[in-house]
């Protein structure tokens, strides 16, 4: 193959640049911006699933972001193709920030302000996988907590993406109508210089 490794990358190589891109988050960003950009479907079903993976990456169920996503999109007519990119607004970096986030504005909702409870032995409860004990002082106000949070991320992320594709579409239609333009021009001329 052309460009394939020499040295086959090894776990922690593998792990580093997953963690933290080889070239940079913000490259990353582009190479998704742009992947939606060129789907092929209408700027609705684009924006409606890049809105529906937003609003997974807000919920506290890891490793289900991309069903939850595609079920979403599913309900909302959007492109299945756009959650899966859409559920990117959770990452590394992010994940701190979104978590902290829902698990106040949960607490907000179910206790009218910081209920004092703080979960004891997470660590030990995630290997044990106690669900039930976990639910109560963790998963419960994240969830509802998500609700609000997501909702609003996911509708910024809907109109960013329609304004964004519907200009895309505008300037790369007037881009191939110039070229078609300056075909047919020096087509013409060359038929008008044959001729004449």
């Amino acid at each position: 193959m052309l460009f394939k490794r020499r040295r086959p990358a090894d776990f922690w190589e593998r792990m580093r640049t997953f963690l933290w891109p080889r070239r940079s988050f913000w490259r990353s960003a582009q190479y998704f911006a742009k992947r939606v950009l060129r789907l092929r479907a209408t700027p609705h079903a684009i924006a409606a699933g890049v809105a529906a993976g937003a609003f997974a990456s807000f919920t506290p169920f890891l490793g289900f972001h991309f069903l939850i996503a595609a079920l979403l999109a599913w309900v909302l007519g959007g492109n299945l193709l756009a959650s899966a990119f859409g559920t990117a607004v959770g990452n590394p970096l992010t994940f701190p920030l979104i978590w902290g986030a829902t698990y106040e504005c949960g607490k907000l909702i179910l206790h009218g302000g910081p209920s004092g409870e703080v979960p004891l032995h997470i660590g030990r409860r995630l290997r044990d996988f106690e669900f039930a004990q976990l639910w109560q002082p963790l998963l419960k106000p994240m969830t509802v907590g998500a609700i609000p949070l997501g909702l609003t991320v996911g509708i910024v992320f809907y109109f960013l993406t329609r304004w964004a594709l519907v200009a895309f579409r505008e300037q790369r239609r007037r881009r191939l109508a110039e070229r078609a333009r300056r075909r047919a021009a020096a087509q013409a001329y060359g038929a008008k210089t044959a001729a004449g």
